[in-house]
């Protein structure tokens, strides 16, 4: 439950330190070990309506800019989920991120709720989200949510209040003017902000666009679709390689396999749900495929599934301990108030009827899929609403939309692009979001953009 803390206002300075105390897990002990990066708490309001009562603290990383002569000023980002972290985003990207890293001070934040933020959602123990994985029934999650996070906590999650915050951080780190970097759920707060405060942006990169003008089974659908185009490209690669169990009717063979009871780790087997999952995970990128391809020969030909419960096991953050990061409970927390309530249980099962002929490789169990469910029972009303986005007087913005990304469609970033009058780089490839992801054309054409404000339709 949230606690009540002294009233505040809203923080105007940063006491950067180290970043040891905010490391959750190992890998997040080494990256934050870097003597490059430190770490920040912002408070901020739990309610912007009531601004002297109770308050929550965002967690923040900042990798300072490596070459101050030439710094043009903060980068922001934030990778996605919602759920995910982006203190951890900011410190692995600054790895990869060349020139920006020079330029700009790279800024992660946990959304409020999230992670390294205080107080954080909670909905299930991880013995609780083992049950719920392994038998695939996801009954009573909106309950959990409701008595180990609170009704007033929950109410004040979604991508509404994040974008206040987001605000409140541009004017702490001391720019006039916001540069961002979203990615997937990220575009859904970047688009927010650029709708709220389009005087306040500098330039915004938004890569695997989410479409504010479809509501919550539309975007379940569309995602659904985008699942099956990338399995049936990765079936095609699959097909050409040997000893691939995909073979023939690759939808019929994916079913029989990954309904294949199996051990997998000690004391812990391997679900049909699970399978699917690991599977979707894989999905995301192309670089997985290989990864993929052997994991499932391991269930097909050895009926034992090590592989893709660990596949599972780091989509869900979930560590060799049994413990989990909270990402998925931060993912149902803000998912639910971001969306129009869909209590219809005609409409919610013709949607689920739809995503399973959509994408037949999922037919028997589906995660998305369950989402409804889940969201039509939400404790706390929805805070956001459908509609399509409007930001006169936004500058030029960049989206950058990926032709067969599984989990925000190609189409979604082409309707966001025109909504806002943003440019469209283009992305022939399989691949979620693909901005400092290993393409060089993409990492020139908005690592230019970044720097230089200039944007212009294209392709890679």
């Amino acid at each position: 439950m949230l606690a009540a803390t002294a009233c505040a206002s809203q923080q105007t300075a940063l006491g950067w330190g180290p970043c040891a105390p905010y490391a959750q897990t190992a890998g997040e002990k080494e990256l934050y070990a870097d003597q490059s990066v430190d770490c920040a708490r912002l408070t901020v309001p739990l309610d912007y309506a009531d601004p002297h009562g109770r308050t929550v603290s965002i967690g923040l990383l900042r990798h300072r800019a490596t070459d101050p002569a030439h710094r043009i000023g903060s980068l922001v980002l934030n990778p996605g989920g919602p759920g995910s972290s982006g203190m951890t985003a900011a410190a692995t990207l600054a790895r990869s991120a060349g020139k920006l890293a020079e330029q700009f001070d790279l800024v992660g934040f946990d959304p409020r709720g999230v992670h390294a933020s205080e107080p954080r959602i909670g909905c299930r123990s991880d013995a609780e989200q083992d049950a719920a994985r392994a038998s695939g029934v996801e009954g009573g999650y909106a309950e959990g949510c409701l008595k180990k996070t609170g009704a007033e906590f929950l109410a004040h999650v979604g991508t509404r209040e994040v974008v206040r915050d987001l605000d409140a951080l541009r004017a702490a780190l001391g720019d006039a003017k916001l540069t961002y970097l979203g990615y997937s759920y990220g575009t859904q707060i970047g688009s927010a902000y650029a709708e709220a405060y389009p005087g306040r942006v500098r330039a915004m990169v938004l890569d695997g666009a989410i479409d504010p003008a479809q509501d919550l089974p539309q975007t379940l659908i569309a995602q659904a679709a985008g699942f099956q185009d990338a399995f049936t490209q990765f079936a095609q690669w699959c097909a050409k390689r040997p000893s691939c169990p995909l073979s023939g009717d690759a939808t019929a063979a994916f079913q029989r396999i990954a309904r294949t009871p199996a051990p997998a780790l000690p004391g812990r087997g391997l679900s049909f749900p699970d399978a699917v999952t690991a599977t979707e995970a894989a999905l995301y990128s192309r670089a997985q495929w290989p990864n993929l391809q052997q994991a499932l020969e391991e269930l097909a030909t050895k009926r034992r599934g090590p592989t893709l419960l660990r596949m599972a096991d780091a989509y869900y953050q979930r560590d060799q301990n049994g413990h989990y990061s909270g990402a998925i409970d931060g993912y149902y927390a803000v998912r639910c108030v971001d969306y129009d309530r869909v209590t219809d249980r005609a409409t919610i099962d013709a949607a689920h009827r739809q995503m399973l002929t959509t994408a037949p490789f999922l037919t028997g169990t589906s995660p998305d899929a369950r989402e409804l469910d889940t969201c039509s029972a939400w404790p706390v009303p929805p805070t956001s609403r459908t509609h399509r986005p409007s930001a006169p007087g936004l500058p030029k913005t960049l989206v950058v939309s990926t032709t067969h990304d599984p989990a925000t469609p190609y189409r979604q970033g082409v309707a966001l692009a025109k909504d806002l009058n943003a440019a469209l780089l283009t992305v022939d490839d399989v691949q979620h979001a693909a901005f400092l992801k290993g393409n060089a054309c993409v990492d020139k054409a908005a690592t230019a953009y970044l720097i230089t404000t200039a944007a212009r339709d294209g392709s890679c």
